[in-house]
């Protein structure tokens, strides 16, 4: 009896265990589809929100591509008319200015480049950097600010350096992106002092433009042979000859050896020489 008797008792005690059972797996299964269904939404918040960040770049690469091409494309033309000049000149000024263009790279100081010549090249001078600057803007949908310092050359060196500030401020501000210089060294010597803030490595107030600055030699011509670091070294002593000169207007006093160092430093980032060319389209050389 007891051992027949005992069975259906045991069943009994089997059925609360076996729904136990069914239970837990139960949430163990909705544990795991709970766990698969946040997996699932967190991989998919993933992909779509590292995918805007690729949509992004991929339009600021078409950007980019179209900026440069239609600078290389006005460049070349460039190339065609100014037949005279060094190919040296376009290719440093190609790389100098195509890596400005590149949005894809943060700006962390702006483009400076000096252009010099001497006498019997005035005009290819002006017109060449009209030019290279209007391609550079042109590509990007902008304008060009132009300075001509033989406007200022006598005016009070204060009253130009506050000239110079708010014609460069306010066109960047506007969303101008290359200033021309012409006859940098006919400013006053103090009013340059204000390219500290325009030209500076670090702390330049707009860091995503560019300068060209162009300096006129008092010498006749400048001889091909010239290498480009002594044609730099050139510009360096006429603008030393020419803003620290103890015989100059006393306007020049706020300017010095040091101070001009320090300028120079800024402002010599790349110096390329101009050569005289024949014939020269009227337009553009105003």
């Amino acid at each position: 009896r007891s051992k027949f008797q005992d069975q259906p008792h045991t069943g009994k005690q089997s059925q609360p265990l076996a729904k136990k059972d069914a239970e837990s797996q139960r949430g163990f299964h909705n544990i795991w589809t709970l766990l698969l269904v946040l997996l699932t939404g967190a991989s998919l918040v993933y992909v779509l929100w590292s995918g805007i960040p690729n949509l992004l770049d991929g339009a600021l690469s078409s950007r980019d591509t179209q900026i440069l091409q239609e600078f290389r494309a006005r460049m070349k033309k460039l190339k065609n008319t100014y037949q005279s000049q060094d190919p040296n000149l376009w290719k440093r000024t190609h790389v100098f200015l195509e890596k400005h263009l590149n949005a894809s790279h943060p700006h962390v100081e702006p483009a400076i480049l000096l252009f010099t010549a001497g006498q019997e090249a005035e005009k290819a001078l002006r017109c060449l950097s009209n030019e290279i600057a209007d391609a550079f803007a042109f590509s990007q949908n902008a304008a060009t600010i132009k300075i001509n310092g033989a406007d200022k050359a006598i005016l009070d060196s204060d009253a130009v350096k506050l000239q110079v500030d708010n014609e460069l401020s306010s066109g960047f501000k506007e969303g101008k992106k290359v200033a021309v210089v012409h006859r940098f060294e006919l400013l006053p010597a103090g009013s340059t002092l204000i390219f500290y803030k325009y030209c500076d490595h670090e702390n330049a107030a707009f860091k995503d433009v560019t300068l060209l600055l162009t300096v006129l030699l008092d010498e006749q011509s400048l001889r091909k042979s010239l290498t480009f670091q002594e044609v730099e070294e050139k510009v360096r002593d006429f603008l030393w000859a020419k803003f620290t000169s103890s015989g100059v207007h006393s306007s020049y006093n706020s300017m010095d050896t040091d101070k001009l160092s320090g300028l120079w430093s800024r402002i010599s980032h790349l110096v390329l020489p101009v050569w005289p060319e024949k014939d020269l389209p009227v337009e553009g050389c105003a």
